[in-house]
């Protein structure tokens, strides 16, 4: 079946086309066409009234949303969330575990596996193993009673029930760089996070294979004058790509124009980090057990007040994204999908051109969801 979507203002990286049409068929992007030209025939004509077209979003760690988590261990939860992203412009989400026994992290990457096997909504072509291998003194909101030393057959038992395609870990510990060397000899990307770890240390860790850093700027050693840590490896060194919640508390919005200002946009990706507490308003959640108090849009663990991850939905980011940084769309959208997809070595994605997959996220003009397509389908 032939789809039609116009007039939109095609937005992909490095390129705008105001009045453009878009022809879908067979779950690719067959035809991007400018104005002016003729439109072809088509089996569904949607008219969408010059709204922004983007390549679908990638997030690639969020936990949950609208009261459910991952580690709630559910098939049904992980159904539930996937429905959710998809609403928020997501088309492929990496499920994020939380710090868990191992034998209860087995079973929650199971449900995950069930949800590849049968996928209704967004597509999930792997996960993210936020944890357990992190450092304790830095653990956040992850459970602390968990944690334990990076396991490099913990990791490949995880991979083989679903495929892993980041793992997060504290870099500095022993052990961790041996799990580096293994991640990428598997094809999973490291990322530091949580972590205590020293500039040299990161350097080692990127050496090793390390090239995300997770939530930048949260839980990781800061910026100094005499020790620039983790935070400082992330805007000193050109081969790694920083996570950035875009929420304005994650990162206030004087560090996230900073950022903008002296990362040049490739090496930057949008991520939301949400969890149960997005798109509920107000209330109590759990985060891998821990329970949360959601209060005027952020998230925080109902003891010792840490930020919980975020409630944070994705099209509200790339909204904030936009105006902090003051860069035109076809630069910021490099951060919503192609540059994730380019990491992760997911080719055929994150662009609005002939042959790439029509996963495609249509926006009103304040950013908010209009509809989102998988391969063609709308939701």
């Amino acid at each position: 079946m032939r789809t039609l979507i116009h007039p939109v203002r095609a937005v992909s990286p490095d390129l705008e086309i105001a009045d453009a049409a878009l022809l879908l068929e067979n779950g690719r992007i067959l035809e991007v066409i400018s104005p002016g030209e003729a439109l072809p025939a088509a089996d569904l004509i949607i008219a969408a009234e010059g709204r922004i077209a983007m390549p679908g979003f990638f997030d690639i760690h969020s936990h949950g949303a609208d009261g459910q988590d991952i580690c709630d261990n559910s098939l049904a939860a992980v159904r539930h969330i996937a429905k959710r992203k998809l609403q928020e412009g997501v088309t492929t989400w990496l499920p994020t575990t939380l710090t868990q026994p191992a034998e209860l992290l087995a079973e929650i990457v199971e449900k995950v596996a069930l949800y590849q096997a049968d996928p209704e909504f967004c597509r999930v072509p792997g996960i993210h193993i936020e944890g357990p291998f992190i450092n304790r003194q830095s653990a956040g909101a992850q459970n602390p009673q968990f944690v334990r030393p990076p396991d490099v057959e913990e990791l490949r038992r995880l991979h083989l029930i679903a495929k892993a395609l980041i793992v997060s870990l504290a870099p500095e510990l022993p052990g961790a760089l041996d799990l580096i060397r293994a991640a990428t000899t598997l094809g999973i990307t490291s990322s530091a996070a949580h972590t205590s770890a020293s500039a040299a240390q990161i350097s080692a860790a990127i050496a090793a294979g390390l090239s995300h850093l997770t939530h930048f700027g949260n839980a990781m050693t800061p910026l100094h004058h005499r020790e620039i840590g983790a935070v400082g490896m992330g805007l000193l060194d050109d081969s790694l790509k920083l996570e950035l919640i875009c929420d304005g508390v994650h990162l206030c919005p004087d560090m996230l124009r900073l950022v903008f200002k002296l990362i040049p946009i490739e090496r930057l990706m949008l991520i939301t980090d949400s969890m149960a507490a997005s798109w509920i308003g107000e209330g109590e959640v759990q985060l891998g057990g821990l329970a949360v108090t959601v209060k005027n849009g952020v998230a925080r663990l109902k003891e010792g007040g840490a930020l919980a991850g975020s409630a944070l939905l994705y099209s509200e980011g790339l909204k904030i994204a936009a105006q902090i940084s003051g860069l035109p769309l076809h630069q910021i959208v490099k951060a919503t999908s192609w540059n994730q997809a380019q990491s992760l070595g997911i080719e055929g994605f994150g662009k609005l051109e002939a042959g790439y997959h029509a996963d495609i996220v249509l926006l009103n003009e304040d950013f908010s969801v209009w509809k989102t397509f998988v391969a063609g389908e709308a939701s």
